[in-house]
């Protein structure tokens, strides 16, 4: 015996890899749960007491971690929450979320860091996304989003880089690599909503209609639009009946 451990045997199917094992002497205890045991907090989770969650922000990211079988699954969702209550993903948003579904804030800050349509600094109580992809493009998507950082007062250069936000910081005007709304290219998202296809006249209309607290390019709405191949058929009555 020479003193060396012994070689783990090879994986089943594996050519010859060698299965992982745990190392020697330090056993895996089945109890523990994301490496701490279950009722034992893991460090830097605030309590929900600590942070004052309102009730409606955490009864929503209640009912959207019940969705999942794995709460982790809904970051995402718990984070477009307090976005849309606050804004943006604020550190105490963040932290409220953390508290309602037992996460340390570090780990959702790092997934809401990632995605571009989650801000972590103020972004502007409108949104406004001009799609930059090959159908809007060809369409004229590139002066379609110059025409709306001339009639934002951005500067181009920050606001294709990350987005920029007007002077009174009411606006975020940003390009986005695809919207998936080819067929009214060139088109352009504002406020979650779809319009298109656009003229560059369109963005300072919209831009002022935004002001004013109207409904930007009413007539350019895809949400008022119907459904290709004309209205609904009625249902069909085999379909309807008891039968």
């Amino acid at each position: 015996m020479n003193g060396n451990p012994t070689p783990s045997a090879p994986a089943p199917g594996g050519g010859g890899r060698e299965a992982e094992q745990p190392p020697v002497g330090l056993p895996v205890d089945p109890s523990l749960v994301d490496g701490r045991a279950p009722d034992r907090p893991a460090e830097g989770i605030p309590e929900l007491h600590e942070v004052g969650c309102p009730d409606d922000l955490r009864e929503r990211i209640e009912e959207l971690m019940s969705r999942y079988p794995d709460r982790h699954s809904a970051s995402i969702p718990a984070l477009w929450a307090v976005q849309r209550r606050y804004g943006w993903c604020t550190p105490e948003g963040i932290r409220q979320a953390a508290a309602v579904m037992q996460v340390t804030p570090a780990y959702l800050e790092s997934i809401a860091s990632f995605y571009d349509l989650l801000h972590t600094r103020p972004a502007g109580r409108h949104r406004v996304l001009v799609c930059t992809n090959i159908s809007c493009w060809m369409r004229g998507g590139d002066e379609l989003l110059d025409a709306f950082y001339e009639a934002a007062g951005c500067e181009p250069e920050g606001a294709g880089h990350g987005g920029a936000v007007t002077g009174d910081g009411e606006t975020y005007v940003s390009g986005f690599e695809c919207l998936g709304a080819c067929d009214i290219a060139p088109m352009a998202s504002i406020d979650e909503r779809y319009y298109g296809p656009l003229e560059p006249a369109d963005a300072a209309a919209a831009l002022q209609q935004l002001r004013e607290g109207a409904e930007p390019l009413s007539d350019k709405a895809l949400q008022g639009r119907e459904a290709a191949g004309g209205p609904e058929p009625d249902p069909d009555a085999r379909l309807a009946s008891d039968a």
